[in-house]
Parts: C-alpha cells; sequence; structure tokens
C-alpha cells in the first residue's frame, strides 16, 4: 500500500514491495530486477509519475542475511567478555541489540575485543554528564544493527543473531550503478532510523526523515524493499 508523507513543503510517495523468505547467497541486484524494476516499468505508475525522482530503500537485514552474515543462534559460543558486558546493556523494546552474549560475542568479533572495552570504558566515564550513544560512537562498524532472534522474526531468522552488512555503501552503489537507481540501505525500528550506506544522489538526512515512522515490514509483511518517489 502506498502512504505519502510531506517534508518541508515535499510530498514524498512510498511503495514497500513484498519479497519472497530472503536466504544466504541471493544477491540485492537479482531482487531488484524480480520486484522493483517491474514496478517502476508499470504503465499506470510511470503514467502516474512521469516526472518524479525516485530512490530504492533496503532492510540491511536481509543484505546481511544475503551476505551470510546472520547465524543460528545456537552456533554463536559466547566468551567470558560478551556475559560480562552485555549486564551493562540497556535493553529496549525495538529489539534484542547487544542484549544477549551471543550478539556482544558477535561485536567483539566485528569490532575486536580492544575497541569494546575501550567503548564500554568511555560510556561509563561520560554516563554520568547525560552523554548518549557513546559506545557505538566509539566501537564503530555499524555495531548498533547487531540483533538477535525475537518472536516476531520472520522464521528462520527468528532463531538466528546477525551481524551488519558488509560495505553497505559499495552495496547501495553497486544498485545505482547498474539500474540507475539511487538506494539507501537503512536500519529502521520504532525508536528510530540509521542510514548505514548509500550511493549517489542519496540524502541520508532526507532518507532518515522519511522512514522514521519504521514503514518496511518484515514479519508477515515480507516487505523489506521500499521505494520512494517525489
Amino acid at each position: 500500500m502506498i502512504t505519502t508523507l510531506e517534508i518541508e513543503g515535499k510530498k514524498y510517495s512510498r511503495l514497500p514491495i513484498k519479497t519472497h523468505v530472503i536466504m544466504a547467497g541471493e544477491t540485492l541486484s537479482a531482487l531488484v530486477e524480480k520486484y522493483v524494476i517491474p514496478e517502476i516499468q508499470n504503465s499506470e505508475f510511470r503514467i502516474q509519475n512521469s516526472n518524479f525522482s525516485y530512490f530504492l530503500a533496503v532492510s540491511e537485514k536481509i543484505v546481511a542475511i544475503m551476505q551470510g552474515r546472520s547465524y543460528p543462534i545456537k552456533d554463536i559460543q559466547p566468551s567470558f567478555w560478551a556475559h560480562f558486558f552485555v549486564k551493562f546493556v540497556h535493553k529496549t523494546p525495538a529489539g534484542i541489540g547487544l542484549g544477549i552474549p551471543e550478539t556482544m560475542q558477535l561485536a567483539i568479533q566485528e569490532a575486536g575485543l580492544f575497541r569494546i572495552i575501550l567503548a564500554a570504558i568511555l560510556s561509563a566515564l561520560t554516563k554520568p554528564f547525560g552523554l548518549k550513544g557513546i559506545f557505538y560512537k566509539v566501537a564503530g562498524h555499524n555495531i548498533n544493527a547487531i540483533d538477535g532472534p525475537t518472536p516476531y522474526t520472520l522464521p528462520p531468522y527468528n532463531t538466528y543473531a546477525k551481524l551488519p552488512p558488509f560495505e553497505p555503501n559499495k552495496v547501495a552503489q553497486e544498485i545505482y550503478e547498474k539500474f540507475n537507481l539511487p538506494c539507501a540501505i537503512i536500519d529502521a525500528n520504532d525508536l528510530g532510523v540509521n542510514i548505514l550506506g548509500w550511493s549517489e544522489k542519496i540524502d541520508p538526512n532526507l532518507v532518515e526523515k522519511i522512514f522514521k515512522d519504521n514503514p518496511l515490514g518484515q514479519t508477515n509483511e515480507q516487505t523489506p524493499l521500499c521505494l520512494v518517489w517525489a
């Protein structure tokens, strides 16, 4: 279903696009070819939007899955440090994040133990001053996009934990160059939006505003792709 919102006097339309259940080894290019290009080439769509500019937003979750960066929770063996640091994680209703030892272990593997320790120390030192997000800024590597299994996640990924996608800027740029379709890789939940990667002709600040209400659906909706036009 198309939804429309207005930002600074300009209207933007969003069309979430349903896909099959994405698996490791698939490619984003193939998904765009199969699901997005037919929507753009649809005669009714083209007549109604003959002078529009558009871009594609992609859930970072499916990019990580296709890259093989999503793992069964039972296959992750948390270290002592993972069990230690998870005690200090602030848990939110938006997702598990680093709130279990298995996802914390993924963060350690992605950023390195030294960087996680440094991030934790600086976070603790700055917390009394009301500074937020220091841990994730120091740790880097987009580890804020790491997430674990939740009951509302589409099977089989309700028993998986995942890393952020690898080189999301490159992934988005490849879509732009192949299809002349500007692309953004986004991590959206009910608490906010993080733009992990983007191609040419993408304004990440604008994309963040367009997706602030998290219109992508990755449970039964199966709509991890969204075509946006103005």
